[in-house]
């Protein structure tokens, strides 16, 4: 049987095969700029069907403002991408009857595009609000990334309604930078950033706009292909991708049943009863996750107050207890093993 567990989260090569494009289309040389990135790995060919492991994404969006002497890269690759329709999710919103039932199929097929991408859809009145959390462990949010995704999105929002698309507001989870005039001119409003959530706002009326490409027919044929091909990626399913959110928000975020169901787009009781199904429960997953990154930080050599609070824990005694029910010692004692394994001293 397949562990989750032992698999990095995963997302499509679609995003890059655009981003070669785009820095071509600024007159960059994509190859050299992915070797300037990627200088001390091992950087190979991806095949059109390929899958990226999400976790390398936040080497190149952090070291892109540098390398191409740009602090607007992202808009700028945005505003330079076109809104191609490369995986089955872009299809699906293609022959979609309106644009909730695109974004419906969007979120509920997110895990195709990434594993990382906290995707959901909120209507409250007249607004409308479409949730793309993308997150990173160990990474605040990308900004770089987020403004580029963002500016694509709207494209291709606006392809599928006959440029009837139009954003009411914008919100970013990463700080504001120092000069917006290109957020501006490229999204036509001011975005408001620091926000709990990275979304796009737009009036809630257009989700009943009729789709002038919709086919009820290849939707149902697009929706079955879906279904196979994110059944097929046991690296994204719903057990490994909690385990991903609890480790993003172990430390200071909202761990409750309630919360961790709405980042992924369920109610609480279907999550749990989804849990259940696999013979687990968020308490276990939580615990699991505590322990494990209890024992990878303290092997790096970490304070162990610091690691404590990086596990989600206020004080350092119910760290200790926890720890000694995971591994029957203290934290001391299992560091000092990992470095003295034979117990020579």
């Amino acid at each position: 049987m397949h562990d989750a567990h032992d698999s990095p989260l995963t997302h499509s090569a679609t995003l890059r095969r655009q981003l070669y494009e785009a820095l071509a289309e600024l007159g960059l040389d994509p190859t050299e700029v992915y070797r300037r990135v990627y200088q001390h790995r091992r950087l190979t060919a991806v095949p059109v069907d390929a899958r990226l492991e999400h976790d390398s994404a936040p080497l190149f969006w952090q070291a892109l403002p540098e390398i191409t002497g740009d602090p607007d890269i992202g808009l700028h690759l945005g505003e330079a991408m076109k809104p191609r329709l490369l995986d089955v999710v872009g299809y699906l919103m293609l022959a979609s009857s309106d644009l909730q039932q695109a974004l419906d199929s969007l979120v509920r097929f997110q895990a195709i595009l990434s594993g990382g991408l906290l995707a959901r859809l909120q209507v409250e009145d007249d607004e409308a609000r479409l949730v793309i959390d993308l997150n990173y462990l160990g990474h605040p949010p990308l900004r770089q990334q987020m403004e580029c995704l963002a500016l694509l999105l709207i494209k291709l929002l606006g392809f599928l309604t006959d440029g009837e698309f139009r954003l009411s507001g914008l919100h970013f989870r990463h700080a504001q930078p120092r000069r917006t005039a290109e957020h501006r001119r490229l999204f036509g409003l001011l975005p408001c950033f620091g926000q709990a959530h990275d979304c796009l706002l737009f009036p809630a009326a257009l989700l009943r706009r009729p789709s002038r490409t919709a086919n009820p027919g290849l939707h149902a044929l697009l929706s079955a292909h879906a279904r196979r091909e994110l059944d097929g990626l046991l690296e994204n399913q719903l057990l490994n991708r909690l385990r991903y959110l609890l480790g993003v928000r172990l430390a200071g975020g909202d761990c409750s049943l309630a919360a961790c169901a709405a980042e992924l787009g369920m109610s609480a009781a279907g999550l749990q009863r989804a849990l259940a199904a696999q013979g687990s429960s968020l308490r276990q997953v939580r615990e699991s996750v505590r322990q494990q990154r209890a024992r990878e930080l303290l092997r790096r050599g970490v304070a162990i107050r610091e690691v404590a609070r990086a596990c989600g824990f206020a004080e350092l005694s119910p760290f200790y207890r926890a720890f000694r029910r995971w591994y029957g010692e203290t934290p001391e004692r299992f560091r000092a093993r990992q470095r003295d394994p034979a117990g020579t001293g």
